[in-house]
């Protein structure tokens, strides 16, 4: 190794001592981390004598074999005293990984005094003795100063590249920067800053009398960047020590816990040190250095441009100038020999200034020093390295500041917008876990260290997946998930296995396991709570219980030298959660980066006031206290510049008024946006200022100035303009943060009346929208909400509930029949008469009530299956599954699918049954790929699937005629346990493998669209040589004796309930109907535009058409599992009794029908044969369609888009129902109607309809029969000519979309 002489200057206020010293080169990771020793004298040297004699003890003392120094325990980061034998001498040294070999254990240390990685078999290794840790490490951390990586990035779809900040140093630049280190005759080193024992320097190397910058360098060679943030510029310049604090001889840190002693100085919360310099002293430094080094090249003019350009202070000047910068590119041309792109610089600038304006805002109990990328946090190496394997991004901002206090074994409360996220304490909380030396006051039992509590079993589940994962990089800790029913001998019966540290649980199961085996949590040190929010909203009662289980177990004398630790993680604020901090933390870390919620915490008043748009200016002027008590500052938000302008005239004109009449009351207004930037110095500068009591300073600015102004000491914010996103409200409260209230403080309560902070928002009819949001969150703050925000919200769910006609019946209502949250959940939460009709399952419809047979074929959970209903007389898809076996038998039946049509039904064949599938999605083929797979739906089973599309078989249009068979059963009055909306997959697969394929006996209680409920269904089991039967099993007596589910008796009440109101409204809408006619005359059919989708609700009442206009007990009051009589003598009166009232019955029927989605008739195109009738809808993309049929009329329904279309055609003739049949082709609906005499029919319907219009185009095929003059045809038989339509349609329908 070579000796270089090295000049290392420090910057000073008054002036530049320079110190000589020599360096010894030892290890060069990149330009980021090059560790040197310092040799010699000076003001920063060691004296050479004190560490030969600190290494003369070490030898003496070690060479004695001493059983007691031996370390019990060996771990990764411990600091030791190792023998290394390339030296043959003890050394101070640091673990820094364990690995296994055959016979022993070896361990990579780093020596810590010769800056080198060496080998070390464990026998040889020693316990640090504190007497020889006294002196510092000589090795030296060097880094070069403000400069940052870049690499190339390569963009081949837009075949460019360019040049990008990197995180790590390219091998490129790690090996020129070793070259030129190594071709050097002599360093000079300017010493900038001391940061966590890295010394930043400014690298200064001679190469064949040529002296070289190579930070520059680097910059020249565009293998770096140069990065002056702010923080640098602060940390270079405020937090500075006296100079004698940087002797490399000082005094051990005092440890203050065992835990943290090995740690880092990053983990300790350590503050980073910089040497004394001030901004005037930088600028005269930086002036001297570019007049000597470029002397020779400059000119007295020049040397002027460069004393101004290098003379600005970075204390005052955090946004550089593009002019200066170029300036500087040019000096550093003369510096090096390669030319420096311009491009770069202006780069930086933008990147400087983004860094400056887009730093999100964060609010922090105490003080963290965040850890930015990954190669700095405070885990395991190996973690690490796992991390970076499943692509892990992080840290994000919230990470970068919750880790580190967690990783040390501190209490810590994170709140964000992604704190449902596991990592963010399961990293920091396994690297913990790895200190096994600060358990060993723990009782030597069996039990756990660490509980995890979720919210849920699916929570659970995700958080020991990712334990079992991430656990693999640490040692053993044999994580369990322990979930319990209510049963009291599965608690009883729990085991935990040997070596079991963390176990992961529920609140419920927690408490059942406690009650029988509270001995288990003797050594419990850490308590986690995963979504803690949750928590509290779900279980605020056993959450309580728990800890204050935990705060007397930790309280025990033997447990003092123990860690303990409370980390809880979610995504909103509360009352519960301060007080966990005050009652059960110890000095928490509070890490809030939602700054919604940051506002609850602390404690800022919350005011909505509803207005009309108009009215806003107003309401300002009402609301803005012009005689303030004290001095106040306002800020008021807008969303554009004639906005501002507006508002700030207002506020400026009418402003004085009130001051005038209050002699010490004033008002100082100012504006600021994007179009008077030279305006915001002078407006932060006036901003900043002392004012006196009485004085209210207002500044009217716009969202996208907030950044640069800086602004966090606000006592006011008013919303004039609603914020455009949850980030935008966030970004204007943080401008209040320092009058946000620490909850941490003594005698600071959210219950005080008075209040530093205050938000005010103006929510007008223009974001109504809104307002569902705006008052769950005024809801979670706790802050009064005024009455008229409550009923506006009202109507707006209705009318947000109208709006979900298109949308599925919302199927936590369907199994349990309550929604958590109906204000967020997209599903319809009505019943609607005219979608929830029972459906056709052949000849008939699914029935109302009484008892079926039925097997369950696919099971979603434990009480929700799809299966068929089996009909003992006559089963008919027992029949179709014997005519398709039959059928595909022959092998030129199976005729493969080319081209797949979505909604198109096919055949397919699988494990030796041939089942019905409809295409649901198509995924876009790419080029040259044959094989591709699409989403099918088996019709008759209710499953879906993938399959790849060459499996699919052509399926003959008689085996589309019987509807899908597959019916959706649920078992009613059973509920999970917990308040669980999902049911534990334990007792899903216990009923599957137990239900599934088998026949069942149920009792229908009620029957919506496609959904039955039952109670009870059970397995019956006939015993023939007895001639009886017995109950097997009873589906809901299974579940309850599982100990997963508990009695739900509110289920079919709450059901019931939304289908009396359905049929309530249904009647108000015909009664409404009638009562128009008596109001309303008639017109004709043919004045109506045929070119509009007419609405049912807007049908003659002539129209068949009209859905509405059915008898009641027609298969609505039916649906209601209503006696059919009864509905019919009850309703003529109805009737009459609501024809009888005057007008206001009839303002209030129509008050009615504002609550319901219109239905519109689709258009539609026939033409016909002699034995049938085919009827083009011309719908596309349709789904969810119904096809009834009748011996005189079809009742067509289906959605498109978000509309709901109904047609409800009575015929002009009789047909046979059925051979008719409806099937999609070309993605459009295809009605063909099979007549029941051989005829040609005058028209379709009985009753002329717009919407309803003869196809011409089919015209030559029938204009010379009847009606028509009438010639000899050949007869065939009515299914033979619906085949023959079918296939003669295909081939048109084919010709037509090929041109």
């Amino acid at each position: 190794m070579k000796m270089i002489e090295v000049l290392i200057l420090k910057y000073s206020s008054t002036s530049i001592p320079a110190t000589v010293a020599r360096v010894l080169n030892i290890e060069i990771e990149d330009p980021g981390c090059f560790w040197v020793i310092v040799k010699g004298c000076g003001p920063f040297v060691d004296r050479e004598m004190e560490y030969k004699k600190l290494h003369a003890e070490m030898n003496q003392f070690y060479n004695r074999d001493v059983e007691e120094v031996k370390p019990l325990t060996l771990e990764e980061g411990q600091v030791c005293v190792v023998f290394c034998q390339e030296l043959k001498c003890w050394c101070r040294a640091v673990v820094k990984s364990i690995l296994f070999c055959a016979d022993h254990y070896l361990a990579e240390c780093f020596l810590v005094d010769y800056a080198k990685y060496t080998p070390v078999k464990t026998k040889n290794i020693r316990v640090a003795v504190e007497a020889f840790m006294q002196l510092p490490y000589r090795a030296k951390k060097f880094r070069l100063y403000c400069t940052k990586p870049v690499t190339l990035r390569i963009d081949l779809c837009e075949d460019a590249a360019e040049i990008v900040p990197a995180k790590r140093w390219d091998s490129a630049a790690i090996q020129y920067f070793q070259n030129l280190l190594k071709g050097t005759t002599q360093i000079e080193a300017k010493l900038c800053a001391i940061e966590d024992d890295n010394f930043d320097v400014y690298l200064y190397v001679t190469i064949n009398d040529e002296k070289v910058c190579v930070n520059d360098d680097l910059v020249a060679k565009n293998f770096a960047r140069y990065v002056m943030t702010k923080e640098n510029t602060v940390n270079s310049a405020k937090s500075q020590k006296p100079w004698s604090s940087l002797s490399l001889k000082s005094s051990p840190e005092k440890v203050i816990s065992p835990a943290l002693a090995l740690w880092p100085m990053l983990m300790q919360g350590k503050v980073h040190n910089n040497l004394e310099t001030s901004g005037d002293a930088s600028n005269s430094f930086l002036e001297k250095t570019c007049r000597k080094i470029a002397a020779p090249a400059f000119n007295g003019t020049t040397e002027s441009a460069v004393r101004a350009t290098v003379g600005f202070s970075f204390k005052e000047n955090i946004n550089i100038s593009a002019q200066p910068t170029v300036r500087v590119n040019r000096l550093l041309q003369f510096l090096n020999p390669d030319p420096l792109k311009t491009d770069n610089i202006n780069y930086e600038q933008q990147e400087f200034q983004k860094i400056n304006t887009e730093q999100p805002p964060i609010v922090l109990s105490n003080k963290i020093e965040p850890c930015s990328v990954l190669e700095t946090t405070p885990l395991l190496v190996d973690l690490k390295k796992e991390l970076l394997r499943n692509k892990f991004l992080g840290p994000n901002l919230t990470e970068s500041y919750c880790w580190p206090p967690i990783a040390r074994g501190c209490d810590s409360v994170v709140i964000s917008h992604h704190g449902n996220d596991p990592l963010l304490y399961i990293p920091p909380v396994l690297t913990f876990l790895q200190s096994g030396s600060c358990y060993k006051s723990l009782p030597t039992r069996n039990g756990p260290i660490a509980l995890i509590i979720c919210p849920g079993w699916r929570k659970a589940q995700l958080v020991f997946e990712l334990l079992e994962e991430y656990g693999r990089c640490s040692r053993p800790l044999h994580p369990m998930l322990v979930l319990l029913g209510v049963n009291k001998e599965e608690a009883k019966n729990v085991k935990l296995q040997r070596g079991c540290e963390v176990i992961v649980t529920t609140p419920y199961s927690l408490l059942r396991l406690l009650e029988h085996h509270s001995l288990l949590f003797l050594r419990l040190c850490h308590l986690v709570f995963d979504e803690v929010d949750n928590l509290f909203s779900e279980a605020s009662k056993q959450i309580f219980t728990i800890l204050e289980y935990y705060k007397k177990t930790i309280t025990t004398e033997e447990r003092e030298s123990a860690p303990h630790q409370i980390v809880a993680v979610g995504s909103h604020w509360s009352k519960h959660i301060e007080h966990l901090t005050k009652e059960f933390m110890n000095d928490p870390y509070i890490v809030i980066t939602a700054m919604e919620e940051a506002s609850i915490y602390g404690n800022v008043q919350q005011v909505v006031q509803l207005c009309l748009n108009c009215e806003r200016t107003s309401v300002l002027l009402q609301i803005l206290d012009f005689t303030p008590s004290k001095a106040q500052k306002t800020l008021i938000f807008t969303n554009s510049v004639d906005e501002t302008e507006m508002v700030y005239k207002v506020s400026a004109t009418f402003g004085p008024w009130p001051a005038r009449a209050v002699e010490s009351s004033s008002i100082f207004c100012l504006k600021v946006h994007k179009e008077i930037e030279f305006h915001f110095k002078y407006a932060v500068e006036q901003w900043k200022k002392k004012f006196s009591s009485g004085t209210h300073v207002v500044l009217v600015l716009t969202d996208d100035c907030m950044p640069s102004l800086g602004i966090t000491d606000a006592n006011c914010v008013v919303h004039f303009s609603f914020p455009a996103s949850p980030r935008v409200f966030g970004v204007r409260l943080h401008s209040m943060s320092d009058n946000f209230q620490n909850v941490l403080e003594k005698g600071s309560s959210v219950d005080q009346v008075y209040t530093k902070a205050k938000s005010i928002l103006l929510l007008t009819e223009r974001n109504g929208c809104h307002a569902v949001g705006v008052l769950r969150y005024l809801e979670h703050t706790e802050a009064k909400i005024p009455p008229e925000l409550c009923d506006f919200t009202t109507g707006v769910l209705e009318a947000k509930e109208d709006k979900k006609l298109a949308r599925p019946l919302c199927q936590y209502l369907k199994r349990s029949g309550v929604c958590k949250d109906m204000r967020i959940c997209p599903d319809r939460h009505q019943v609607r008469l005219q979608i929830d009709l029972p459906q056709k399952m052949s000849d008939n419809t699914i029935p109302m009530a009484g008892c079926v047979t039925i097997v369950p074929l696919h099971i979603v959970d434990a009480t929700n299956y799809f299966g068929r209903i089996i009909d003992k007389q006559k089963d008919q898809y027992a029949i179709l599954d014997g005519e398709m076996i039959e059928y595909f038998k022959k092998a030129r039946n199976k005729v493969s699918v080319e081209m797949v049509e979505k909604l198109a039904l096919y055949g397919l064949h699988e494990e030796g049954l041939f089942h019905r599938v409809q295409v649901l999605e198509i995924p876009p083929k790419e080029e040259n790929c044959f094989i591709y797979n699409v989403t099918i739906r088996y019709i008759d089973e209710g499953r879906t699937g993938q399959v790849q599309v060459h499996r699919l078989f052509h399926l003959p249009t008689r085996f589309q005629i019987l509807p899908p068979q597959a019916v959706e059963f649920i078992v009613c009055r059973v509920k999970p346990i917990d308040n669980e909306i999902e049911w534990n997959p334990k007792v899903t697969r216990y009923i599957h493998h137990k239900i599934r394929g088998k026949l069942h006996e149920a009792k229908i209680v009620l029957a919506l669209g496609n959904t039955i409920w039952v109670d009870p269904m059970v397995r019956v089991t006939k015993l023939s040589e007895l001639k009886t039967s017995i109950n097997e099993y009873n589906i809901r007596s299974e579940i309850l004796s599982m100990g997963m589910g508990i009695d739900n008796p509110e289920h079919i009440k709450q059901l019931q309930k939304l289908c009396k109101h359905a049929k309530t409204l249904a009647l108000e809408e015909k009664t409404f109907q009638n009562l128009m006619l008596s109001f309303t005359p008639k017109r004709s059919v043919l004045e109506q535009d045929a070119d509009s989708p007419q609405s049912v609700l807007e049908q003659d009442a002539d129209s068949p058409q009209s859905v509405l206009e059915q008898d009641v007990a027609s298969p609505h009051s039916l649906l209601m599992g209503e006696n059919f009589t009864d509905i019919c003598n009850s309703s003529p009166v109805t009737l009459e009794n609501h024809q009888c009232d005057t007008i206001s019955e009839l303002k209030k029927a129509e008050e009615s029908t504002q609550h319901h989605r219109k239905c519109f008739y689709p258009e539609i195109k026939w033409f016909q044969k002699e034995d049938i009738v085919t009827l083009k809808i011309k719908l596309r993309n349709i789904r969810d369609y119904k096809c009834d049929f009748f011996g005189d009329k079809v009742v067509f329904s289906a959605f498109s888009g978000d509309k709901f279309y109904v047609a409800d055609m009575e015929l002009h003739a009789n047909i046979l129902e059925g051979k008719s049949v409806c099937v999609i082709k070309n993605e459009e609906p295809v009605i063909i109607l099979a007549k029941d005499k051989k005829e040609f029919w005058c028209r379709l319907l009985k009753h002329k309809n717009p919407n309803v219009s003869f196809d011409f185009e089919h015209w030559e095929d029938f204009e010379d029969k009847s009606p028509f003059p009438v010639g000899a045809q050949k007869a065939h038989h009515s299914s033979t000519l619906i085949t023959e339509e079918m296939e003669e349609f295909s081939e048109d329908s084919g010709t037509e979309s090929d041109d």
